[in-house]
Formats: C-alpha cells, structure tokens, sequence
C-alpha cells in the first residue's frame, strides 16, 4: 500500500445547540456523526472534494463505516472545534479520522473514523479508484 506523507487536514468550530443534548444536558451519541458530517463537508470545501462534484463525475460516495470513541461529554453552550483528517490509501474508498476538542478547556472529547465507498449512478460498487479522485489526489500532492 502506497501511503503519502502529505496532510490534508481541515476544522471547523461549531456551538452545541439545544437539540444536540440529552436530558442531562450533554451531547447526545446521535449528534455526533453530524459533527463529523459538517466536518466533510468543510474538508470537501477547502480541497474541492464536494459531495455535488461526486455526482457530477457520476459517482456517489456513501458512508459504510462510522466509529465513535467518546472520552469526555460535550455540554450545552459549549464551543467544540473538529479536526477532520484525509487517511491516504490506495483502495477506492475515501477514510477520514476526526477529533473533537472543548474549545475552552482544549480537551479531546471524541475520537473517530468513516469509510466512503464509491458507488456509480446505478448504486453498483466501483471497486477501482474513479479517475476523477486519482486526479484529485495527484493535485493534493497525494499518490495514486
């Protein structure tokens, strides 16, 4: 497997609402993967790796595998900060790995990890990196 020293990283701040606790007023489990889905969304923004480019190329690009890793509660009015990293490989998925960090305290709360698959436009698995993303790649200074 041919693994690139290169980072790509992104982060975003993001308030906990109201919504987002549970009765004892800290962030609910299901919260958490939309944290990590605005924390895609940011990375794809900064490196132009959008959800609509996708499907302009002709690809979906569905999750398969979320984990979470929770080490201290979030609480309602705090400020968290997610750090999204690209895991570079040379299989056709995309992997990212998440942190997320009271922003007062500088505390890590919660670790994690996805899996994207490629799908084509008939939901068939593409088992072959598309070449859309091994351009991608090569423009981020990433082997593929």
């Amino acid at each position: 497997m041919n693994e690139s020293k290169k980072i790509l990283r992104a982060e975003r701040e993001f308030s906990v609402r109201f919504s987002e606790v549970d009765s004892m007023g800290i962030v609910w489990h299901g919260s958490y993967p939309l944290y990590f889905e605005d924390a895609r969304e940011e990375f794809g923004r900064i490196y132009h790796l959008e959800y609509m480019h996708m499907f302009e190329m002709g690809f979906y690009a569905p999750l398969v595998d979320l984990q979470f890793h929770f080490k201290k509660p979030l609480k309602y009015g705090d400020t968290g900060r997610i750090v999204i990293t690209l895991q570079n490989t040379d299989a056709a998925k995309i992997l990212f790995n998440y942190e997320i960090y009271n922003k007062e305290t500088g505390e890590l709360v919660a670790t994690g990890s996805s899996t994207q698959v490629f799908l084509d436009t008939e939901y068939n698995l593409v088992w072959t990196m598309p070449e859309f993303f091994m351009e991608w790649k090569r423009m981020n200074g990433l082997e593929g």
